[in-house]
Protein backbone atom coordinates (compact mmCIF):
# COMPACT_ATOMS: atom_id res chain seq x y z
CA UNK A 1 0.00 0.00 0.00
CA UNK A 2 2.67 2.25 1.03
CA UNK A 3 4.80 1.72 -2.08
CA UNK A 4 1.46 2.45 -4.90
CA UNK A 5 0.83 5.61 -2.55
CA UNK A 6 4.58 6.80 -3.07
CA UNK A 7 4.41 6.07 -7.11
CA UNK A 8 1.04 7.48 -6.94
CA UNK A 9 2.47 10.83 -5.77
CA UNK A 10 5.78 10.83 -7.77
CA UNK A 11 3.30 10.32 -11.07
CA UNK A 12 0.21 12.63 -11.20
CA UNK A 13 -0.65 12.16 -14.30
CA UNK A 14 -0.86 9.93 -17.14
CA UNK A 15 -0.44 11.74 -20.11
CA UNK A 16 2.27 13.28 -21.50
CA UNK A 17 3.83 16.28 -19.85
CA UNK A 18 2.93 18.59 -22.76
CA UNK A 19 -0.58 17.51 -22.29
CA UNK A 20 -1.16 18.14 -18.32
CA UNK A 21 0.25 21.38 -19.23
CA UNK A 22 -1.94 22.63 -21.56
CA UNK A 23 -5.30 20.88 -19.69
CA UNK A 24 -4.33 23.35 -16.66
CA UNK A 25 -3.78 26.12 -19.29
CA UNK A 26 -6.75 25.59 -21.02
CA UNK A 27 -9.29 25.52 -18.26
CA UNK A 28 -7.23 28.86 -16.75
CA UNK A 29 -7.95 30.06 -20.08
CA UNK A 30 -11.81 29.37 -19.62
CA UNK A 31 -11.95 30.51 -15.99
CA UNK A 32 -10.45 33.98 -17.07
CA UNK A 33 -12.47 34.52 -19.94
CA UNK A 34 -15.36 33.84 -18.46
CA UNK A 35 -15.03 37.05 -15.80
CA UNK A 36 -14.66 39.19 -19.19
CA UNK A 37 -16.88 38.13 -21.73
CA UNK A 38 -20.03 38.37 -21.01
CA UNK A 39 -19.25 42.66 -20.58
CA UNK A 40 -19.53 43.57 -23.60
CA UNK A 41 -22.47 41.60 -23.92
CA UNK A 42 -24.81 42.78 -21.29
CA UNK A 43 -26.71 45.38 -23.52
CA UNK A 44 -28.20 42.77 -25.37
CA UNK A 45 -29.12 40.39 -22.52
CA UNK A 46 -30.59 43.28 -20.63
CA UNK A 47 -32.66 44.35 -23.60
CA UNK A 48 -33.44 40.41 -24.27
CA UNK A 49 -34.30 39.48 -20.74
CA UNK A 50 -35.02 43.03 -19.21
CA UNK A 51 -32.73 43.07 -16.62
CA UNK A 52 -33.39 46.31 -13.88
CA UNK A 53 -29.78 48.00 -14.28
CA UNK A 54 -29.31 46.87 -10.68
CA UNK A 55 -30.22 43.17 -11.39
CA UNK A 56 -28.13 43.14 -14.66
CA UNK A 57 -25.33 43.97 -12.63
CA UNK A 58 -25.26 40.34 -11.33
CA UNK A 59 -24.74 39.09 -14.32
CA UNK A 60 -20.91 39.77 -13.32
CA UNK A 61 -21.04 40.51 -9.76
CA UNK A 62 -22.42 36.70 -9.77
CA UNK A 63 -19.84 34.78 -11.06
CA UNK A 64 -17.31 36.61 -9.32
CA UNK A 65 -18.98 36.28 -5.78
CA UNK A 66 -19.13 32.29 -6.07
CA UNK A 67 -16.01 32.34 -7.81
CA UNK A 68 -13.80 34.05 -5.41
CA UNK A 69 -15.74 33.13 -2.28
CA UNK A 70 -15.52 29.69 -3.05
CA UNK A 71 -11.72 29.32 -4.11
CA UNK A 72 -10.23 28.25 -0.67
CA UNK A 73 -12.30 25.74 -0.17
CA UNK A 74 -11.84 23.95 -3.93
CA UNK A 75 -8.37 24.31 -3.00
CA UNK A 76 -8.79 21.80 0.05
CA UNK A 77 -10.97 19.49 -1.65
CA UNK A 78 -8.61 19.27 -4.78
CA UNK A 79 -5.95 17.98 -1.80
CA UNK A 80 -8.76 15.51 -0.31
CA UNK A 81 -10.27 14.38 -3.26
CA UNK A 82 -7.61 14.65 -6.11
CA UNK A 83 -7.57 17.71 -9.04
CA UNK A 84 -8.32 15.49 -11.31
CA UNK A 85 -11.63 14.87 -9.52
CA UNK A 86 -12.37 18.44 -8.68
CA UNK A 87 -11.16 19.62 -12.14
CA UNK A 88 -13.54 17.49 -14.09
CA UNK A 89 -16.36 17.88 -11.88
CA UNK A 90 -15.74 21.56 -11.91
CA UNK A 91 -15.96 21.78 -15.44
CA UNK A 92 -18.97 19.40 -15.31
CA UNK A 93 -20.58 22.14 -13.74
CA UNK A 94 -19.14 24.89 -15.53
CA UNK A 95 -20.24 23.88 -18.73
CA UNK A 96 -23.77 22.68 -17.95
CA UNK A 97 -24.54 26.10 -16.22
CA UNK A 98 -22.97 27.69 -19.27
CA UNK A 99 -25.79 25.81 -21.31
CA UNK A 100 -28.93 26.44 -18.98
CA UNK A 101 -27.16 30.05 -19.40
CA UNK A 102 -27.14 30.44 -22.79
CA UNK A 103 -30.73 29.17 -22.98
CA UNK A 104 -31.91 31.32 -20.43
CA UNK A 105 -35.47 33.01 -20.82
CA UNK A 106 -35.92 35.03 -17.59
CA UNK A 107 -33.09 37.24 -16.02
CA UNK A 108 -33.36 35.05 -12.49
CA UNK A 109 -32.14 32.12 -14.52
CA UNK A 110 -29.05 33.87 -15.77
CA UNK A 111 -27.87 34.91 -12.40
CA UNK A 112 -28.62 31.62 -11.14
CA UNK A 113 -26.44 30.25 -14.01
CA UNK A 114 -23.49 32.31 -13.42
CA UNK A 115 -23.34 31.56 -9.32
CA UNK A 116 -23.22 27.95 -10.48
CA UNK A 117 -20.65 29.13 -13.29
CA UNK A 118 -18.77 30.95 -10.31
CA UNK A 119 -18.95 27.34 -8.18
CA UNK A 120 -17.91 25.42 -11.08
CA UNK A 121 -14.43 27.52 -11.81
CA UNK A 122 -13.84 27.82 -7.81
CA UNK A 123 -13.57 24.01 -8.13
CA UNK A 124 -11.05 24.03 -11.25
CA UNK A 125 -8.52 26.83 -10.66
CA UNK A 126 -6.64 25.48 -7.67
CA UNK A 127 -6.73 22.40 -9.31
CA UNK A 128 -4.99 23.62 -12.08
CA UNK A 129 -1.97 24.73 -9.86
CA UNK A 130 -2.25 21.72 -7.59
CA UNK A 131 -1.79 19.99 -11.46
CA UNK A 132 0.98 21.99 -11.81
CA UNK A 133 2.81 21.50 -8.77
CA UNK A 134 2.19 17.95 -8.58
CA UNK A 135 3.18 17.10 -11.94
CA UNK A 136 6.14 19.78 -12.80
CA UNK A 137 8.70 19.41 -9.73
CA UNK A 138 12.02 20.28 -10.94
CA UNK A 139 12.37 23.60 -11.28
CA UNK A 140 13.05 25.29 -14.11
CA UNK A 141 10.00 22.90 -16.02
CA UNK A 142 7.91 24.32 -12.73
CA UNK A 143 8.94 28.11 -13.27
CA UNK A 144 8.22 27.14 -17.28
CA UNK A 145 4.37 26.06 -16.84
CA UNK A 146 3.58 28.81 -14.37
CA UNK A 147 5.05 31.09 -17.31
CA UNK A 148 2.54 29.36 -19.44
CA UNK A 149 0.08 29.33 -17.07
CA UNK A 150 -0.02 32.87 -16.51
CA UNK A 151 -0.04 33.77 -19.89
CA UNK A 152 -2.79 31.67 -20.36
CA UNK A 153 -5.36 33.81 -18.60
CA UNK A 154 -3.37 36.86 -19.91
CA UNK A 155 -5.02 35.89 -22.76
CA UNK A 156 -8.23 34.70 -21.53
CA UNK A 157 -9.08 38.59 -20.40
CA UNK A 158 -8.19 39.85 -23.46
CA UNK A 159 -9.69 36.96 -25.44
CA UNK A 160 -12.88 37.85 -23.66
CA UNK A 161 -13.11 41.60 -24.25
CA UNK A 162 -12.70 40.92 -27.95
CA UNK A 163 -14.37 37.56 -29.01
CA UNK A 164 -17.43 39.47 -26.35
CA UNK A 165 -18.19 41.67 -28.70
CA UNK A 166 -17.51 39.41 -31.76
CA UNK A 167 -19.68 36.94 -30.89
CA UNK A 168 -22.67 39.41 -29.41
CA UNK A 169 -22.68 41.20 -33.01
CA UNK A 170 -21.82 38.22 -34.92
CA UNK A 171 -24.44 35.60 -33.76
CA UNK A 172 -25.77 36.37 -30.39
CA UNK A 173 -24.92 36.98 -26.76
CA UNK A 174 -26.37 33.73 -26.13
CA UNK A 175 -23.37 31.82 -28.03
CA UNK A 176 -21.24 33.66 -25.01
CA UNK A 177 -22.19 31.22 -22.88
CA UNK A 178 -22.90 28.02 -25.31
CA UNK A 179 -19.53 27.89 -26.47
CA UNK A 180 -18.10 26.91 -23.28
CA UNK A 181 -20.29 23.60 -23.55
CA UNK A 182 -18.48 21.75 -26.25
CA UNK A 183 -15.30 23.20 -25.22
CA UNK A 184 -15.71 21.95 -21.75
CA UNK A 185 -16.67 18.08 -22.86
CA UNK A 186 -13.06 18.31 -24.61
CA UNK A 187 -11.77 19.54 -21.68
CA UNK A 188 -13.08 16.70 -19.44
CA UNK A 189 -11.96 13.73 -22.00
CA UNK A 190 -8.49 15.42 -21.82
CA UNK A 191 -8.60 14.89 -17.81
CA UNK A 192 -9.69 11.78 -17.52
CA UNK A 193 -6.97 10.73 -20.16
CA UNK A 194 -3.99 12.96 -18.74
CA UNK A 195 -4.35 13.13 -15.01
CA UNK A 196 -4.05 10.12 -12.65
CA UNK A 197 -7.11 9.53 -10.11
CA UNK A 198 -5.16 10.04 -7.22
CA UNK A 199 -5.69 11.94 -4.25
CA UNK A 200 -2.61 14.19 -3.62
CA UNK A 201 -3.29 14.42 -0.05
CA UNK A 202 -4.00 12.53 3.00
CA UNK A 203 -7.43 10.87 4.01
CA UNK A 204 -9.13 13.21 5.70
CA UNK A 205 -12.63 14.81 6.49
CA UNK A 206 -13.33 18.18 5.45
CA UNK A 207 -13.17 20.82 8.06
CA UNK A 208 -17.09 21.41 7.78
CA UNK A 209 -17.10 24.36 10.17
CA UNK A 210 -14.15 26.12 8.21
CA UNK A 211 -15.63 26.07 5.35
CA UNK A 212 -18.32 27.25 6.22
CA UNK A 213 -17.44 29.96 8.64
CA UNK A 214 -14.12 31.03 5.65
CA UNK A 215 -16.43 30.96 2.72
CA UNK A 216 -19.50 32.87 4.10
CA UNK A 217 -16.78 35.16 5.70
CA UNK A 218 -15.06 35.45 2.06
CA UNK A 219 -17.94 35.98 0.37
CA UNK A 220 -19.90 38.55 2.52
CA UNK A 221 -16.61 40.88 2.38
CA UNK A 222 -16.52 40.63 -1.11
CA UNK A 223 -20.58 41.24 -1.22
CA UNK A 224 -20.12 44.26 0.44
CA UNK A 225 -17.33 45.40 -1.59
CA UNK A 226 -19.31 45.47 -4.99
CA UNK A 227 -22.09 47.54 -3.28
CA UNK A 228 -19.62 49.91 -2.62
CA UNK A 229 -19.79 51.46 -5.83
CA UNK A 230 -23.49 52.24 -6.11
CA UNK A 231 -24.00 52.99 -2.42
CA UNK A 232 -21.18 54.90 -1.22
CA UNK A 233 -18.57 53.71 1.70
CA UNK A 234 -20.50 54.24 4.71
CA UNK A 235 -23.79 52.78 3.81
CA UNK A 236 -25.34 49.97 5.73
CA UNK A 237 -25.68 47.64 2.74
CA UNK A 238 -21.55 47.92 2.33
CA UNK A 239 -20.76 48.06 5.99
CA UNK A 240 -23.09 45.50 6.87
CA UNK A 241 -21.82 42.60 5.01
CA UNK A 242 -17.73 43.98 5.36
CA UNK A 243 -18.10 43.66 9.20
CA UNK A 244 -20.30 40.70 8.96
CA UNK A 245 -17.51 39.06 6.81
CA UNK A 246 -14.21 40.25 8.96
CA UNK A 247 -15.65 38.95 12.21
CA UNK A 248 -16.90 35.33 10.69
CA UNK A 249 -13.23 35.53 9.06
CA UNK A 250 -12.01 36.53 12.11
CA UNK A 251 -13.91 33.48 13.48
CA UNK A 252 -12.68 31.30 11.01
CA UNK A 253 -9.03 31.97 12.49
CA UNK A 254 -9.74 30.65 15.77
CA UNK A 255 -11.34 27.58 14.45
CA UNK A 256 -8.14 26.92 12.22
CA UNK A 257 -5.52 27.51 15.00
CA UNK A 258 -7.45 25.95 17.91
CA UNK A 259 -10.60 23.54 17.21
CA UNK A 260 -10.32 22.19 13.65
CA UNK A 261 -8.39 18.75 14.06
CA UNK A 262 -7.73 18.79 9.96
CA UNK A 263 -7.82 22.31 9.25
CA UNK A 264 -9.02 23.64 5.63
CA UNK A 265 -6.10 25.96 5.97
CA UNK A 266 -3.50 25.22 7.81
CA UNK A 267 -1.73 28.37 9.55
CA UNK A 268 1.39 26.64 9.56
CA UNK A 269 1.25 27.48 6.17
CA UNK A 270 2.17 30.63 6.75
CA UNK A 271 5.00 30.33 8.44
CA UNK A 272 6.74 29.53 5.00
CA UNK A 273 8.12 32.88 3.95
CA UNK A 274 7.13 32.48 0.52
CA UNK A 275 3.51 31.74 1.08
CA UNK A 276 2.86 34.63 3.43
CA UNK A 277 4.62 37.66 1.82
CA UNK A 278 3.72 35.91 -1.71
CA UNK A 279 -0.04 35.81 -0.93
CA UNK A 280 0.28 39.90 0.80
CA UNK A 281 1.85 40.95 -2.30
CA UNK A 282 -1.07 39.23 -4.54
CA UNK A 283 -3.58 41.31 -3.02
CA UNK A 284 -2.09 44.55 -4.32
CA UNK A 285 -1.25 42.93 -7.38
CA UNK A 286 -4.85 42.27 -7.90
CA UNK A 287 -5.44 46.51 -7.73
CA UNK A 288 -2.83 47.13 -10.52
CA UNK A 289 -4.03 44.45 -13.07
CA UNK A 290 -7.71 45.91 -12.65
CA UNK A 291 -6.43 49.48 -13.13
CA UNK A 292 -4.27 48.17 -16.25
CA UNK A 293 -6.84 46.30 -17.90
CA UNK A 294 -10.55 47.30 -16.42
CA UNK A 295 -9.35 51.16 -16.41
CA UNK A 296 -7.74 51.54 -19.79
CA UNK A 297 -10.65 50.16 -21.31
CA UNK A 298 -12.64 52.59 -19.79
CA UNK A 299 -10.37 55.08 -20.62
CA UNK A 300 -10.41 54.26 -24.45
CA UNK A 301 -14.19 53.93 -24.67
CA UNK A 302 -15.33 56.99 -22.27
CA UNK A 303 -12.64 59.34 -22.98
CA UNK A 304 -10.95 58.71 -26.45
CA UNK A 305 -14.12 57.30 -27.81
CA UNK A 306 -13.39 53.82 -28.83
CA UNK A 307 -16.18 50.91 -29.19
CA UNK A 308 -15.69 48.17 -26.85
CA UNK A 309 -14.53 45.95 -29.49
CA UNK A 310 -12.05 48.46 -30.39
CA UNK A 311 -10.98 49.01 -26.95
CA UNK A 312 -10.05 45.23 -26.71
CA UNK A 313 -8.15 45.24 -30.06
CA UNK A 314 -6.29 48.53 -28.55
CA UNK A 315 -4.86 46.27 -25.46
CA UNK A 316 -3.99 43.43 -27.50
CA UNK A 317 -0.70 44.81 -27.96
CA UNK A 318 -0.22 45.21 -24.00
CA UNK A 319 -1.46 41.65 -24.27
CA UNK A 320 0.77 40.24 -26.51
CA UNK A 321 3.80 41.84 -24.66
CA UNK A 322 2.46 40.16 -21.13
CA UNK A 323 2.32 36.68 -22.78
CA UNK A 324 5.48 37.05 -24.11
CA UNK A 325 7.11 38.74 -20.88
CA UNK A 326 5.72 36.34 -18.99
CA UNK A 327 7.04 33.13 -20.88
CA UNK A 328 10.84 35.01 -20.67
CA UNK A 329 10.83 35.49 -16.84
CA UNK A 330 9.60 31.91 -16.38
CA UNK A 331 13.04 30.95 -18.15
CA UNK A 332 14.67 33.26 -16.18
CA UNK A 333 13.01 32.24 -12.48
CA UNK A 334 15.39 29.23 -11.64
CA UNK A 335 18.60 31.57 -12.36
CA UNK A 336 17.55 34.64 -10.84
CA UNK A 337 15.06 33.79 -7.88
CA UNK A 338 12.32 36.09 -7.30
CA UNK A 339 13.43 39.20 -5.88
CA UNK A 340 14.93 40.64 -8.84
CA UNK A 341 12.49 39.72 -10.91
CA UNK A 342 10.09 41.41 -8.91
CA UNK A 343 11.96 44.31 -8.03
CA UNK A 344 12.07 45.02 -11.93
CA UNK A 345 8.65 44.48 -13.01
CA UNK A 346 7.73 46.78 -9.94
CA UNK A 347 9.95 49.54 -11.40
CA UNK A 348 8.20 49.65 -14.47
CA UNK A 349 4.56 50.38 -12.48
CA UNK A 350 5.36 53.74 -11.87
CA UNK A 351 6.77 54.60 -14.57
CA UNK A 352 4.02 53.17 -16.87
CA UNK A 353 1.35 54.36 -15.07
CA UNK A 354 2.71 57.74 -14.44
CA UNK A 355 3.59 58.19 -18.37
CA UNK A 356 -0.14 56.73 -18.45
CA UNK A 357 -1.94 59.19 -16.18
CA UNK A 358 -0.84 62.42 -18.37
CA UNK A 359 -3.04 60.94 -21.37
CA UNK A 360 -6.08 63.41 -21.69
CA UNK A 361 -8.78 63.20 -24.90
CA UNK A 362 -6.75 65.19 -26.79
CA UNK A 363 -3.57 62.98 -26.78
CA UNK A 364 -3.29 60.15 -29.02
CA UNK A 365 -3.60 56.37 -28.89
CA UNK A 366 -0.06 55.72 -30.09
CA UNK A 367 1.85 58.07 -27.74
CA UNK A 368 -0.28 57.98 -24.67
CA UNK A 369 -2.25 55.24 -24.16
CA UNK A 370 0.18 52.24 -26.45
CA UNK A 371 2.99 53.19 -25.24
CA UNK A 372 2.64 53.58 -21.55
CA UNK A 373 0.68 50.05 -21.15
CA UNK A 374 2.88 47.97 -23.14
CA UNK A 375 5.42 49.30 -20.19
CA UNK A 376 3.11 48.00 -17.72
CA UNK A 377 2.46 44.80 -19.69
CA UNK A 378 6.15 44.06 -18.83
CA UNK A 379 5.84 44.80 -15.31
CA UNK A 380 2.97 42.33 -15.42
CA UNK A 381 5.01 39.66 -17.08
CA UNK A 382 7.41 40.00 -14.60
CA UNK A 383 6.17 39.89 -11.50
CA UNK A 384 2.63 38.09 -12.08
CA UNK A 385 4.39 34.00 -12.76
CA UNK A 386 6.79 34.74 -10.40
CA UNK A 387 4.32 35.81 -7.73
CA UNK A 388 2.35 32.72 -8.24
CA UNK A 389 5.61 30.54 -8.05
CA UNK A 390 6.68 32.36 -5.00
CA UNK A 391 3.33 31.74 -2.93
CA UNK A 392 2.88 28.43 -4.15
CA UNK A 393 6.76 27.16 -3.59
CA UNK A 394 8.06 25.02 -0.42
CA UNK A 395 4.61 24.02 -0.05
CA UNK A 396 4.12 20.39 1.01
CA UNK A 397 2.27 18.22 -1.96
CA UNK A 398 -0.28 17.06 0.27
CA UNK A 399 -0.92 21.24 0.30
CA UNK A 400 -0.99 21.76 -3.38
CA UNK A 401 -4.59 22.42 -3.81
CA UNK A 402 -5.04 24.82 -0.73
CA UNK A 403 -1.93 26.64 -1.64
CA UNK A 404 -3.08 27.13 -5.14
CA UNK A 405 -6.78 28.12 -3.61
CA UNK A 406 -4.99 31.10 -1.39
CA UNK A 407 -2.72 32.38 -4.35
CA UNK A 408 -5.82 32.79 -6.35
CA UNK A 409 -7.70 33.74 -3.59
CA UNK A 410 -5.48 37.07 -2.56
CA UNK A 411 -5.66 37.75 -6.62
CA UNK A 412 -9.01 37.58 -6.92
CA UNK A 413 -9.80 39.63 -3.94
CA UNK A 414 -7.22 41.99 -4.16
CA UNK A 415 -8.45 42.96 -7.85
CA UNK A 416 -12.55 42.83 -6.54
CA UNK A 417 -11.00 45.24 -3.30
CA UNK A 418 -8.99 47.49 -5.70
CA UNK A 419 -12.19 47.82 -8.15
CA UNK A 420 -14.22 49.41 -5.58
CA UNK A 421 -11.57 51.85 -4.15
CA UNK A 422 -10.36 52.85 -7.47
CA UNK A 423 -13.60 53.15 -9.09
CA UNK A 424 -14.50 55.43 -5.72
CA UNK A 425 -11.66 57.63 -6.09
CA UNK A 426 -12.20 57.44 -10.17
CA UNK A 427 -15.81 58.80 -9.25
CA UNK A 428 -14.99 61.45 -6.46
CA UNK A 429 -12.27 62.94 -8.68
CA UNK A 430 -14.29 63.01 -11.74
CA UNK A 431 -17.29 64.58 -10.06
CA UNK A 432 -14.76 67.65 -8.33
CA UNK A 433 -13.36 68.33 -11.87
CA UNK A 434 -17.09 68.39 -13.34
CA UNK A 435 -17.82 72.29 -13.54
CA UNK A 436 -14.39 72.84 -14.57
CA UNK A 437 -14.28 71.69 -17.97
CA UNK A 438 -16.18 68.92 -20.48
CA UNK A 439 -17.82 65.66 -19.35
CA UNK A 440 -14.85 64.08 -20.92
CA UNK A 441 -12.24 66.01 -19.26
CA UNK A 442 -13.85 65.14 -15.78
CA UNK A 443 -13.92 61.45 -16.53
CA UNK A 444 -10.20 61.60 -17.80
CA UNK A 445 -9.01 62.99 -14.48
CA UNK A 446 -10.57 60.47 -12.82
CA UNK A 447 -8.87 57.90 -14.86
CA UNK A 448 -5.77 60.01 -14.02
CA UNK A 449 -5.94 59.49 -10.17
CA UNK A 450 -6.33 56.04 -10.69
CA UNK A 451 -3.02 55.18 -12.88
CA UNK A 452 -1.52 57.98 -10.28
CA UNK A 453 -2.45 55.28 -7.20
CA UNK A 454 -1.80 51.77 -9.30
CA UNK A 455 1.72 53.93 -9.18
CA UNK A 456 1.71 53.66 -5.69
CA UNK A 457 0.96 50.27 -5.48
CA UNK A 458 3.77 49.06 -7.79
CA UNK A 459 5.83 50.85 -5.23
CA UNK A 460 4.69 48.88 -2.15
CA UNK A 461 5.27 45.76 -4.55
CA UNK A 462 8.54 46.51 -4.23
CA UNK A 463 9.30 47.63 -1.28
CA UNK A 464 7.69 43.96 0.42
CA UNK A 465 9.42 42.24 -2.08
CA UNK A 466 12.39 42.96 0.06
CA UNK A 467 10.78 40.53 2.40
CA UNK A 468 11.03 37.63 0.41
CA UNK A 469 14.27 34.70 0.55
CA UNK A 470 17.23 36.00 -1.26
CA UNK A 471 18.08 32.61 -2.24
CA UNK A 472 17.36 31.39 -5.64
CA UNK A 473 14.65 28.49 -6.18
CA UNK A 474 16.54 26.65 -9.18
Amino acid sequence: MTTDIATQRARPHTGPAWLVLALACACQFMVILDSSIVNVALPSVREDLGFTPTGLAWVVNGYLLTFAGLMLLGGRAADLYGPRRMLVAGMFLFSASSLVGGLATAPEVLVAARLAQGIGAAMMAPATLAVINTSFTEPTARAKAFGAWSAAGGVGGLVGAVAGGAITTGLSWRWVFLINVPIGAVLIVAAMVSLAGTRTGRRESLDLTGALTGTAGLAAVIYGVMQSADHGWSSGLVLGPVVGGLLLLVVFTAVEARFAAQPMVPLRLFKIRGVAVGNGMLLMFGGIAIAMWYFTSLFLQNVLGYSALHAGLGQTPAAVMFMMIARWAAALLPRTGVRPLLLSGSACFPAGFGWLSLAHADTGYVTSVLGPTLLIAVGIGLTFPTLMAAATACAPESDAGIIGGLAQTASQVGGSIGLAVLATAAGARAASEAGEGSPVDALAAGYDLVFLMAAGLGLAIAAVSMLLPRHRRG
